[in-house]
């Protein structure tokens, strides 16, 4: 049997959590404004693959890992803030590569390479594993049923789906695209300079 209160209380703390901006909504808006619709999604998915990831590890104690061996969280938290610099920075340093006047057809990685992008951004992401490893673990009730366990997975899935989804469709119209391609550097270089101030501030928080 499901626990329906269980349900709404991983309801209201994800919808809550999910739309506070942070690293995971920077590469799917970079993605979407930048790529085509299919590698936004792709993206997309590799994100919603590892929130049901993060997920069933706060419903299953992560919390409880993390207080019992802190060099684990330690670990994850300074190889996140690595990553973040990283990818801030390839983006920095590649903001201004194209300078042609007249549109150029996007080439796309495929759904393989924007899938991995978007694992590798979520699993890396400390906004996510703070999330989880706190709020979420904390407001997920311990020893649930196995229905009331794939109810909340399935409502952590749908939200993120619904959520990144949506910016993905919206950012990727071609209106948007145009736009940003004569924005490029700059934009570019705005995406960029917040996820290298993200990494640094987790490193040094």
């Amino acid at each position: 049997m499901i626990d329906s209160s269980a349900v709404a209380t991983v309801f209201s703390v994800y919808a809550v959590g999910v739309v506070i901006p942070g690293p995971n909504f920077v590469a799917v808006v970079h993605k979407a404004v930048s790529g085509r619709r299919s590698d936004a999604l792709a993206l997309v998915a590799g994100i919603v693959t590892v929130n049901l990831f993060w997920a069933t590890c706060a419903i299953l104690g992560i919390g409880m890992a993390f207080a019992i061996f802190p060099w684990l969280a330690m670990s994850i938290k300074l190889a996140g803030a690595a990553y973040l610099i990283w990818f801030g920075l390839r983006l920095v340093a590649s903001a201004g590569a194209s300078h042609a006047t007249t549109p150029q057809p996007l080439k796309a990685p495929g759904f393989r390479s924007a899938f991995l992008q978007g694992v590798a951004t979520n699993i890396a992401n400390p906004k996510s594993i703070a999330f989880y490893a706190a709020v979420f673990s904390s407001a997920a009730p311990a020893h649930v049923s196995t229905p009331t366990f794939f109810a909340m997975l399935a409502t952590v899935g749908a939200i993120a789906t619904c959520w990144y989804g949506a910016v993905a469709l919206v950012l990727s119209h071609a209106t948007v695209a145009t736009a940003y391609r004569r924005a490029k550097a700059w934009i570019d270089r705005a995406c960029g300079g917040v996820i290298i101030a993200l990494g640094i501030r987790q490193a040094i928080r």
